[in-house]
């Protein structure tokens, strides 16, 4: 039984002139060589190439001047070790330096897609059926580096979505670090990242069993400096670095629009960019609310699950999860507990769909297969597409497959509101395949989904469109969830 899906027409494309200020590092080498080139300048030469800068990106960024001091700051100790007093430097001469470390970065330069609906925690002053949302989006630029970026929007009685302006600026976040670790969480992560113990042994066995962020940076920093250490010793200890780094809360201005507002790669983890946030509106026990969404890390190298979560879009806590179901990508977390119990589902292995349950947000293991590809279309691998959906039938999970020729394709499940490891239904034919003008993006022949939502008794639908750009579909909900019941 095939069920109708309503495309809309509103379209989310990249827009290149979204950039952000981003720090800029040449090498130590060529870095003081350009310092150097700075320090001959007479102070009317600052001024006037500084006041030049200042004309030329004042207008595209807010406060571009801050920017230019902190970016001046990240290599202070290279002015230092230069014989240059860094307290004698003229403000001028500071931001100017800052100015060559920085650089502009387009946040959507390549793709815009892979986006996650959530109701947005403001309902206030809307007319009868219409919902305020929040739209996360994966915003991929120049290197395929990825970052989540947000709309916001409200869908009137007959699923039609207007989108908010967007704002003029970037904000970047400013950073705080987690100053306080376990060590046996610490070291379990270790072990789950397969760091062999002998290079991170000697490090840790100095550690009390609760440390601080300084103390495990300062042990790192002598080793890495020892000038004898081997490739594999110091490929070990920089990947300790980036997970030591992996928690950190981050905090966003009040007069920034939340389109304004940036999740960029900040840890070495992330280096490589923030992958298919799927964000979830997560009611508590005792009913309160918080937002949450899993992400994957990407350093290039190695992918870390992390969890973030906020309460008001201006404020995010970000950590790693844990445990042997805390692997791989394909992470979404329910938007309430069973049974006492978080739950996830999730993909440990690339193929198949689990579930696992935790009395932790960030600690995952004992995952459970509850699905497997069974249809022509997901032979290669299915997975979700974002945190399942309550309705009074079950849980209803947006799925994806994979097929021939690498061919993503968008199904529906529904499963046990008390035992969700129990699969009431499953669609045999995908919900949503690419249509002929969908095709053709990023990479070809992909509709996929990081989250959706129920409204006026309908599936509200975003999907990405070949990893280029997104735009959502609408599905009656009663049809929808009267073919899943009978799809056995």
């Amino acid at each position: 039984m095939r069920i109708p899906v309503i495309r809309k027409d509103i379209i989310f494309a990249p827009d290149a002139k979204r950039v952000v200020a981003r720090y800029f590092m040449n090498g130590d080498e060529r870095t003081q060589n350009m310092v150097a080139r700075i320090m001959l300048l007479t102070e009317k030469q600052v001024i006037d190439t500084l006041e030049h800068t200042l004309r030329e990106f004042a207008r595209r960024h807010r406060n571009i001047s801050k920017v230019f001091f902190s970016h001046c700051e990240k290599i202070r100790s290279i002015i230092e070790a230069m014989q240059i007093d860094y307290s004698t430097l003229t403000q001028e001469r500071k931001m100017l330096i800052g100015s060559y470390c920085t650089m502009e970065y387009s946040l959507e330069s390549a793709a815009f897609f892979n986006p996650s609906i959530i109701e947005d925690l403001d309902q206030s002053d809307l007319e009868e059926g219409e919902k305020r949302v929040i739209i996360s989006f994966r915003a991929t630029g120049e290197g395929h580096i990825s970052s989540i970026v947000f709309r916001r929007g409200i869908l009137d009685k007959n699923n039609e979505l207007r989108v908010m302006k967007i704002g003029n600026h970037i904000d970047k976040a400013e950073i705080e670090h987690k100053t306080l670790y376990n060590k046996q969480r610490f070291l379990m992560k270790l072990r789950e990242m397969n760091i062999s113990d002998k290079y991170s042994h000697s490090i840790m066995q100095e550690l009390p069993q609760e440390f601080e962020y300084a103390i495990l940076q300062n042990l790192l920093n002598d080793a890495l400096n020892d000038p004898t250490i081997s490739h594999n010793r110091k490929t070990a200890l920089e990947e300790i670095v980036w997970l030591s780094d992996s928690f950190y809360d981050i905090q966003f201005k009040h007069d920034s629009d939340i389109t304004e507002r940036v999740i960029f790669p900040i840890s070495e983890s992330e280096s490589r960019g923030i992958e298919d946030a799927r964000f979830v509106r997560f009611i508590d026990d005792d009913n309160s609310e918080r937002i949450m969404a899993t992400y994957t890390a990407y350093n290039g190298h190695v992918i870390l699950p992390k969890l973030i979560s906020t309460e008001d879009f201006y404020s995010f806590r970000v950590m790693p999860l844990y445990g042997t179901g805390a692997q791989n990508k394909n992470l979404a977390l329910f938007p309430r507990k069973i049974k006492g119990k978080y739950a996830m589902l999730s993909r440990i292995d690339g193929v198949n769909n689990y579930l696992m349950f935790s009395d932790r947000p960030t600690q995952w293991n004992n995952p459970v297969i509850i699905q497997e590809p069974k249809y022509t279309w997901e032979f290669t691998q299915i997975g979700n597409c974002g945190s399942p959906l309550w309705t009074t039938e079950g849980w209803l999970v947006i799925t994806h497959g994979v097929g021939a020729m690498r061919r993503y394709c968008i199904g529906a499940s529904l499963f046990d509101l008390e035992d969700p490891s129990k699969e009431i239904g499953r669609l045999k034919e995908p919900l949503l395949s690419p249509l002929e003008d969908e095709r053709e993006g990023y990479v070809p022949n992909v509709v996929y989904s990081c989250g959706s939502i129920i409204h006026n008794n309908s599936l509200i639908l975003p999907y990405a469109v070949s990893d280029y750009s997104s735009t959502y579909g609408v599905v009656n909900l009663a049809d929808l969830l009267f073919a899943l019941k009978n799809s056995k």
